[in-house]
């Protein structure tokens, strides 16, 4: 997919609600080859997804062998809105808290009280994290208004063109 195309898709309405959630689900493939999903916070910078983890986590380990990754970013209504997104993680081991890790947390709904203890839990309990970096090299909105997932596109057209026989 090319970048402009990647552009267009990110910069639709529905992707840029879906881009400012708090969680993505994050799907690589683990050590011992067998598929994981896993949700994880995240935040979009205007270029990329950025993730926050241990550095002791299971995944880096599998990503460092096989960085291609799929996020999954939706809604929990009817009809739901999807954004699919595929690309390859960057691992950038840093020395404390990175800012994304606190502004990925910003949105759960903690009194000002709760925001300093949660941040001064985080900062003894961490003395560095891995930054998941993920820039976009395939996207698709699902909103089923204007786009629907491939087999059930196929299923319409197939129906129309049964109409039209």
């Amino acid at each position: 997919m090319r970048q402009n195309e990647i552009a267009e898709i990110l910069n639709r309405p529905y992707s840029k609600e879906l881009l400012a959630r708090d969680l993505t689900r994050l799907a690589y493939v683990a050590k011992d080859g067998t598929p994981r999903n896993v949700p994880i916070a995240f935040v979009w910078n205007g270029e990329q997804i950025v993730m926050c983890t241990t550095t002791n986590a299971p995944k880096l380990h599998a990503l460092r062998q096989n960085p291609m990754v799929a996020l999954t970013i939706d809604t929990e209504v009817h009809p739901p809105k999807i954004l699919l997104i595929r690309g390859r993680a960057e691992l950038d081991v840093v020395e404390g808290i990175p800012d994304e890790y606190l502004q990925m947390n910003g949105s759960y709904e903690m009194t000002a009280e709760q925001r300093v203890e949660w941040e001064a839990e985080v900062r003894s309990l961490y003395q560095g994290m891995v930054r998941i970096v993920v820039t976009p090299t395939w996207v698709k909105l699902i909103d089923f208004e204007q786009t629907l997932p491939s087999a059930v596109e196929e299923l319409v057209r197939e129906r129309a063109e049964r109409q039209s026989a």
